[in-house]
């Protein structure tokens, strides 16, 4: 048993009753305990009957679902599904299956996915409690297989860490290296998973994220489908999964809820929205300071006449512009819902009119920052919106030094840094380097599940094939023939 449930969650207990000893096994993260004690183990201990058999314990326990069994197969299924396996020495060839599963915990009314809304799908997110959340992954996968391996981080916090994978799915040498990079990682006080993605990271001094974060339940148990080790601890509500590429950050869950076609077409616009937003203002510090010649006639003279008041350069006029966007963002971040967006919106309209009216910019300038600052909003992980954020500042500086041919050499200096950039060992920008073409069908666009069939091959999966979609058949309808 305990070779096929090879995980830490796995407990096995033994009490002495009436000079017997009864043994329990159970997934504690799945079942809940109080009700062992309280109607399995302490109706036991308080019986006044002789325990001479399996149905003497069966009579005492006031449970439903209870049922003798020695069938190896149906016992991990049930122990899986929250049940204790009670048994009574020496007959070990059997024991009792009483149903002990907690229904109620994970699920509650305050742990929805804020930060990564969807429409479509499940709206269940992780918490802080890191049993509640081992305890939301072992209802939605049920399977024997699913492994937790449990570590203790942290000199004075002795933080509980939780390495997740599915065995035999997972590639093992994924799993080693992140086990090892915990291992050989030293912290006082472990706050948050992100600290932990940040020390095991191939490379630190990267600003791209190398692990997903996540706090959706349904995001996690995709990535450990596909063949990722994911990380969680306790005091955070997010789980961080590896190995990833760059093309992941931009996949949303609600892609797979929707049908392929409508999904690939929102996942275009995203790949669009984030060059749009880092590209937008470089591209008009370049114009007005180098390339007037590409400006068409008929838009010449409406810029000409916004710059007219406009005492500053190009690269001052978008910066103070880019750099008030990026304030109003962060403070509408860190106050409450309600006065955030007010704050927003009333800030935009305000600081934007006011900055036309004073000369300090111009109005085309607003458009642009305002539809660049809207596109970053568009891909579905904040910490690469982030990274797009921080991007955009580079990009203006080499616009402002050189012009077209300083964003030319920034856009390949960062492909130059994509191409070096690792995630456990993994390319971070595979399929497109090294090519890898049957995995097209899932990066840029998202193609229908008959396609999508084998997991990513770049995670190298022990198991290639995930699911099987049935061909639609042919319909041959009676009244069609006549």
């Amino acid at each position: 048993m305990k070779d096929t449930l090879n995980s830490t969650d796995f407990e096995q207990s033994a009490h002495t009753i009436q000079a017997k000893r009864v043994h329990f096994t159970y997934l504690k993260t799945i079942v809940d305990q109080q009700l062992i004690q309280r109607e399995v183990l302490h109706r036991i201990q308080a019986a006044d009957a002789e325990l001479d058999d399996l149905l003497a314990i069966q009579r005492l326990i006031p449970l439903e679902k209870i049922n003798v069994s020695s069938d190896v197969g149906e016992i991990v299924q049930r122990l899986i599904r929250g049940s204790v396996y009670v048994q009574l020495e020496p007959d070990f060839h059997e024991g009792l299956l009483i149903d002990v599963a907690d229904l109620q915990r994970g699920y509650r009314s305050n742990n929805e996915a804020d930060n990564e809304y969807s429409v479509i799908g499940p709206k269940a997110g992780f918490v802080e409690d890191l049993d509640t959340n081992l305890n939301l992954l072992r209802k939605e996968l049920l399977t024997e297989h699913l492994r937790f391996e449990a570590y203790s981080k942290g000199s004075l916090s002795q933080t509980r860490v939780i390495i997740a994978f599915i065995d035999g799915i997972c590639n093992p040498e994924h799993v080693d290296t992140v086990r090892q990079r915990i291992e050989d990682a030293e912290f006082d006080v472990v706050f948050d998973s992100s600290i932990i993605d940040q020390v095991i990271s191939d490379n630190a001094n990267s600003p791209f994220p190398l692990f997903m974060s996540t706090e959706r339940v349904d995001r996690a148990k995709f990535s450990l489908l596909s063949g990722q080790v994911a990380v969680l601890s306790s005091g955070s509500p997010y789980v961080i999964t590896g190995p990833t590429t760059v093309f992941d950050f931009f996949a949303s869950p609600e892609d797979y809820y929707l049908p392929w076609i409508l999904a690939s077409f929102f996942r275009c616009i995203r790949y669009f929205g984030v060059a749009f937003s880092i590209l937008a203002s470089p591209f008009y510090v370049a114009v007005l300071t180098f390339h007037y010649s590409v400006i068409p006639q008929p838009l010449l003279g409406p810029i000409i006449e916004s710059r007219a008041n406009v005492p500053f350069p190009p690269i001052i006029e978008v910066l103070l512009l880019e750099i008030t966007v990026d304030m109003l963002r962060e403070a509408g971040a860190r106050l409450p819902t309600k006065v955030g967006q007010t704050l927003g919106i009333v800030g935009g309209v305000v600081l934007g009119t006011a900055a036309v009216q004073a000369g300090l910019t111009s109005n085309i300038l607003i458009i642009v920052v305002s539809l660049s600052a809207l596109s970053s909003f568009a891909t579905p992980n904040f910490k690469m919106a982030n990274t797009i954020r921080f991007l955009r500042f580079p990009f203006i500086a080499l616009a402002a030094a050189w012009g077209g041919l300083g964003i030319t050499i920034g856009f390949l200096l960062l492909i130059g840094h994509l191409l070096r950039l690792k995630s456990l060992g993994t390319p971070y920008l595979v399929p497109l380097f090294p090519f890898r073409i049957r995995n097209y069908a899932d990066s840029f666009i998202r193609s229908s599940f008959s396609l999508t069939s084998n997991r990513p091959l770049y995670l190298r999966p022990l198991k290639l094939h995930r699911y099987k979609v049935p061909k639609p058949k042919e319909r041959n309808d009676d009244y069609n023939r006549e």
